[in-house]
């Protein structure tokens, strides 16, 4: 399955959101999840990702994390430094263990 990396952390651009016919991501304060069980493998997120953070790694984080945190159907925005944040390595240690909002669509 397709998972969220280190990437996104302090990023959140949520394009991924917006095409996943399955809405299988889930939301945390400063990163993006997706919960492994539901992801179909289609891979449309992939490529929708500007900070590119969407791979096979990372599976037991996406794990955890989606079954925390909020499920979101809909893109929300970024997180503001989002842009100074994009390129930068070795961000797991800034990872937020804390849920995002949600942005659910009804």
């Amino acid at each position: 399955p397709y998972v969220v990396t280190e990437n996104c952390i302090k990023c959140k651009y949520q394009d991924c959101v917006e095409v996943c016919p399955v809405d299988c991501f889930y939301e945390g304060e400063n990163f993006l999840v997706i919960n492994p069980d539901e992801c179909i493998d289609c891979g449309v997120c992939n490529p929708e990702c500007p900070a590119e953070a969407i791979a096979g790694k990372w599976l037991e984080i996406n794990r955890k994390f989606a079954d925390l945190w909020p499920n979101i159907t809909r893109k929300g925005p970024a997180l503001a430094d989002a842009d100074d944040w994009k390129d930068k390595p070795d961000k797991t240690g800034l990872l937020s263990e804390n849920p995002g909002k949600g942005t659910v669509c009804h």
